[in-house]
């Protein structure tokens, strides 16, 4: 998993180089959590930046290269691994606070 978490941290900090439209942003820090759970493991990523922008977009490259490392180094014993990405919450930016609602309460 050491390599899942190298892989987040390099995907936050080349967010700009690989979508096009994403501004190149000083980023503070990322923290990176990678959990075992029943399924599979859950990677969470929380990217910070003094920017006035948003740093979603950072964020979901992040954890997309940390599954994406996760999925290469598991694919020989499982090839039908399934990702699942989405942003669990948003702090600041010009578009505001932004918070998932739990599938429960859908």
């Amino acid at each position: 998993l050491a390599v899942a978490q190298v892989a987040a941290i390099m995907g936050a900090k080349r967010a700009a180089d690989l979508l096009p439209l994403c501004h190149p942003l000083r980023i503070d820090a990322v923290e990176v959590k990678l959990e075992p759970e029943d399924e599979g493991i859950a990677v969470r990523v929380r990217v910070s930046s003094r920017e006035r922008t948003g740093v979603e977009m950072e964020a979901l490259t992040a954890c997309a290269a940390a599954l994406l490392a996760i999925y290469d180094g598991c694919k020989g014993l499982e090839r039908g691994m399934e990702l699942e990405l989405g942003l669990l919450e948003k702090r600041g930016g010009r578009s505001g606070d932004w918070v998932r609602v739990p599938r429960t309460a859908r």
